[in-house]
């Protein structure tokens, strides 16, 4: 190898253990670093969602409580109506007017 070819492996050596390999060893501690506080605050939300799913777990009952509700708003209105005709005439008899 020659004198030339020798000192550009140096160089190159010198370059990649002096300048890359502690660049590449900072930015993977910083990584590291991230994720290991992704990972802590993962965890957080983890615990705090834990509960708030046995608050939740009712929802699909209220749906079906709505659906039975307007099965059943469909026969109440001619109850209602029916119910309002009597009640004129109770206000009626109530006010000593016969009908």
């Amino acid at each position: 190898m020659s004198a030339l070819g020798l000192n550009v492996w140096l160089i190159t050596v010198l370059l990649v253990a002096l300048v890359i390999v502690p660049v590449a060893i900072s930015l993977l501690s910083k990584t590291l670093k991230h994720a290991k506080s992704i990972e802590r605050y993962l965890s957080d939300m983890l615990n705090a969602g834990v509960p708030i799913v046995s608050h939740t777990a009712a929802i699909p009952a209220v749906d079906d409580l709505i659906a039975v509700a307007k099965k059943l708003k469909a026969n109440v209105e001619p109850i209602e109506s029916g119910t309002g005709s009597l009640a004129e005439l109770l206000v009626q008899r109530a006010n000593g007017r016969k009908p």
